[in-house]
């Protein structure tokens, strides 16, 4: 898995979260990222698991923490991909979409096997330098689980989940899952009796499958069709923006490609390395300045700017005036409408 790959955060995440009595902005600040993360709607791989061990160092008790949000997470927040489950015809019909949409929100990989009486959905991680949080992989499969309780209203149980960490064997997961939970495996796995899968869903929706299929089935094609390296070098820039310069000989080595073709396919796409970091610095600017609690000069050097009077040049070209006197602006705005 690539370092630039962009990780979709629903707000039901948050919302979730706040039902636990855990805010956004206690996760954000644990795992030690700007606030601005939490109106962005992609994070980094970088950040996505710098907030999953955040909110597990905040959650305490790892198997309740597993289980809560799954629970707490309503349905009326699910994402478009999860809602194509929870409206799917049976369980069966919501796992194959949850295996097939969950590409488009790397970095966990599921697939199905059915087998004899067992059906046994297995969670890889595409990263194998960084495993993923325990919580995280917990998390999923309890979903999983969850998905498959509130589609046919009935308190399903697993056959039998496996982890391969280890962790405090304590009663909660395993009174969730109704099976035995093993440690220590050789996979993370989710077994489900496979008559289960044969189980009609009572939220089935062919109307709102038919609107939602279609575009899903078009963002995944367009998610595995070459991205835009204009968008993939903006990405990376923004989540680079310091008081350092930036170079583009630092894109190509995270990207693993040379200069000359970064340059070549940007002018392919009729822009440059240098438009985009003015865009990625202007972007990221009127963002942080949306933040009252942050300092002008703060703002600068976080959009890559050493010194405030080079930010304020910059930033009359962009929006035509002083970065005090837009953030005035568009704070009255705000409260007024």
């Amino acid at each position: 898995m690539t370092s630039n790959n962009r990780i979709r955060i629903p707000n039901g995440f948050w919302a979730g979260l706040r039902q636990l009595g855990i805010t956004e902005q206690d996760v954000v600040r644990k795992a030690k990222l700007p606030l601005t993360v939490i109106t962005e709607s992609v994070v980094s791989t970088e950040q996505y698991l710098a907030i999953w061990h955040a909110y597990s160092d905040l959650i305490g008790d790892m198997g309740e923490g597993m289980i809560k949000l799954p629970t707490a997470f309503e349905t009326a927040h699910y994402p478009p991909s999860v809602l194509a489950a929870f409206h799917a015809r049976d369980y069966r019909d919501a796992l194959n979409r949850m295996i097939r949409y969950k590409e488009m929100c790397p970095p966990e990989k599921l697939s199905i096997v059915e087998e004899g009486d067992s059906c046994s959905i297995e969670l890889d991680w595409l990263n194998d330098e960084q495993p993923g949080p325990p919580l995280l992989i917990g998390t999923t499969l309890a979903f999983l689980l969850e998905l498959g309780r509130r589609g046919t209203g009935f308190p399903l149980n697993a056959k039998l989940v496996e982890f391969t960490f280890s962790m405090d064997k304590g009663q909660a997961l395993k009174e969730f899952f109704g099976c035995p939970i093993r440690y220590d495996a050789a996979s993370n796995r989710l077994t489900m009796h496979r008559r289960d899968l044969d189980r009609p869903f009572t939220s089935y929706n062919a109307e709102l499958l038919e609107v939602l299929t279609p575009v899903l089935d078009q963002t995944l094609h367009d998610k595995r069709s070459s991205q835009s390296i204009s968008e993939i070098v903006k990405w990376i820039l923004k989540r680079n923006l310091t008081g350092d310069h930036q170079e583009l000989r630092d894109v190509a080595s995270e990207l693993g490609m040379s200069e000359r073709t970064i340059q070549r396919r940007l002018m392919d796409e009729e822009t440059s390395f240098k438009q985009l970091l003015s865009q990625a610095r202007h972007e990221q600017a009127r963002a942080y300045l949306a933040d009252p609690l942050l300092e002008i000069k703060e703002v600068a050097f976080l959009v890559g700017y050493k010194d405030q009077s080079s930010f304020y040049r910059a930033f009359r070209i962009w929006e035509g005036d002083t970065p005090l006197n837009w953030r005035n602006h568009h704070i009255n705005i705000t409260h007024i409408n």
